[in-house]
């Protein structure tokens, strides 16, 4: 009544599906032992900005689209240096202009410059442009 060649299908599924939900038990439990799965929660806010150097001491800076900031979990980085470890410790919201002078231990800038600003609790560079200071 029943083939030989029927009956072989069901046990080959049925270790496919046995060996699919072990791979992703152990990635999810991998990803919570690890500590990554803490990490998941950590992402940059969305932002984009617009600069303007005043001088060697100032820049300003317009953010001009996205999520609210807090600027206190906001670093201004020139050519990698920190050139301030915080921005202001208010909200910057979309529209606003800052002018951010930098602290006294920058060493300034001439010319062409990398200007970067961190999302401390994150890590992440939101913002990233070559400005021309001269």
């Amino acid at each position: 009544m029943f083939n030989s060649e029927d009956r072989a299908v069901s046990p080959v599924i049925g270790v496919i599906l046995m060996v699919a939900i072990t791979v992703i038990l152990a990635a999810v439990i991998g990803t919570f032992v690890l500590g990554l799965g803490d990490q998941l929660g950590d992402t940059a806010p969305q932002a984009t900005f617009t600069i303007d150097g005043n001088d060697t001491s100032s820049i300003d800076i317009s953010k001009t689209g996205g999520q609210s900031l807090e600027s206190a979990d906001l670093s201004l980085y020139i050519d990698g240096e920190l050139a301030n470890s915080s921005i202001a410790s208010d909200t910057w919201e979309t529209g606003e202009r800052k002018q951010i002078n930098y602290d006294s231990g920058f060493s300034g800038v001439s010319g062409e410059a990398v200007v970067r600003i961190v999302h401390d609790p994150s890590g992440n560079a939101i913002f990233e442009r070559t400005y021309d200071f001269s």
